[in-house]
């Protein structure tokens, strides 16, 4: 089945090749991403496309979500500043998120909008790469059902965090804290939960 091609309960985020035999959507990303350099041109703040389109869940608002390791802010926005400037739509700002200092760039290139998340911890560590190895577990262990499930939700306007708590009926009244608990979940238990979200689904 063309949604779960290349799905494995690992996976390398930072080597794209999957982008390139991926849906069309990710064809398409794979090709923004070469054209724009952003890997190579940010290769010191060991950059890592995250979000939706890895995980085949986008929607047409779906952007290029890249994050970064940085601990020096500034210089991470002068690298890209220097690339990206000129682009359509380009901004920065600057925010606390959980207490860690950020750093947003968004702009517009090659038919995407691409959104740079720089923060002074490693890459496996925030919040945003966290969520989708998680989320990558799901869907492998869901199947085509959660992909539509979760694409459905997206498309009535959640989030995706919100999203995969409601399909998964993963309780907490912080669906982002709530995703990253079900982080240290084994299979097992995963396999299990996805067990009893069939079972509920069929007896509806």
């Amino acid at each position: 089945m063309t949604r779960k091609r290349g799905l494995s309960m690992t996976r390398n985020w930072r080597d794209l090749s999957y982008l390139h035999s991926g849906t069309p959507k990710q064809k398409a990303a794979g090709r923004a991403i070469e054209q724009s350099a952003i890997m190579q041109r940010l290769q010191a703040f060991d950059p890592v496309l995250t979000g939706t389109i890895p995980l085949d869940i986008d929607i047409a608002t779906s952007d290029l979500d890249i994050i970064c390791e940085s601990h020096d802010l500034d210089q991470f926005a002068e690298a890209a500043r220097a690339s990206y400037a000129t682009h359509e739509g380009y901004k920065e700002a600057r925010l606390l998120v959980q207490d860690v200092p950020t750093c947003l760039i968004a702009f517009f290139a090659y038919g995407f909008w691409f959104e740079l998340f720089a923060q002074p911890r490693p890459i496996e560590q925030q919040n945003a790469y966290r969520h989708m190895v998680v989320e990558h577990r799901l869907l492998l262990l869901g199947g085509a059902d959660a992909l539509r499930g979760i694409r459905q939700f997206k498309q009535n306007g959640l989030k995706t965090e919100p999203a995969f708590a409601s399909y998964f009926n993963i309780s907490g009244d912080d669906p982002y804290q709530a995703l990253l608990d079900v982080e240290k979940w084994t299979d097992e238990q995963l396999r299990a939960l996805v067990g009893r979200i069939r079972m509920h689904k069929r007896l509806r």
